[in-house]
């Protein structure tokens, strides 16, 4: 898998990627594709970069979504859950995966100047992260990588 989230392309592709995978995984799973569930997905995949929970709660009540704190967050559940998005940490913020439907550990690198997000895969239980792991007997479930710097844009000397 190449890393996504820098260089420019057509979104469009990846909008309809990601709904299809997304509305195929739960119709085969017994799940509910809401249409907030939706929304919120396509809004993350039009974007392509990390959103708060409120800049969606924004989107969803300008749209006549409704406009509590729990329609946002119980689509993001939801979505993180069935491995759509995945929350940024350090952003405290929400990124469309980039790679739906394929089982992966992520690596985010995040600029600190945009917030632009980029996704790459990463493998937790290789490298020191999984020799130390494995020394000391613990099995890594889930991992959460993420690193701080500056996209191509923002380097002195970069892209406008």
């Amino acid at each position: 898998m190449d890393p996504i989230g820098f260089d420019a392309h057509d979104h469009s592709h990846c909008i309809s990627d990601g709904i299809a995978v997304a509305d195929a995984h739960c119709r085969a799973n017994g799940l509910q594709f809401t249409p907030v569930r939706r929304r919120v997905l396509e809004i993350l995949l039009e974007a392509h970069r990390a959103l708060g929970a409120y800049d969606l709660l924004d989107v969803l009540r300008k749209e006549g979504f409704g406009s509590q704190p729990p329609i946002a967050y119980r689509a993001l559940e939801f979505l993180v859950k069935n491995g759509f998005v995945h929350k940024i940490e350090r952003l405290n913020a929400f990124v469309a995966c980039c790679h739906p439907g394929e089982r992966h550990a992520p690596l985010f690198m995040i600029c600190r100047e945009c917030n632009a997000v980029a996704e790459a895969p990463a493998e937790a239980t290789q490298g020191r992260l999984g020799e130390a792991a494995r020394e000391v007997g613990f099995q890594i479930e889930r991992t959460v990588m993420e690193a701080e710097g500056l996209c191509p844009k923002c380097q002195p000397g970069g892209a406008a």
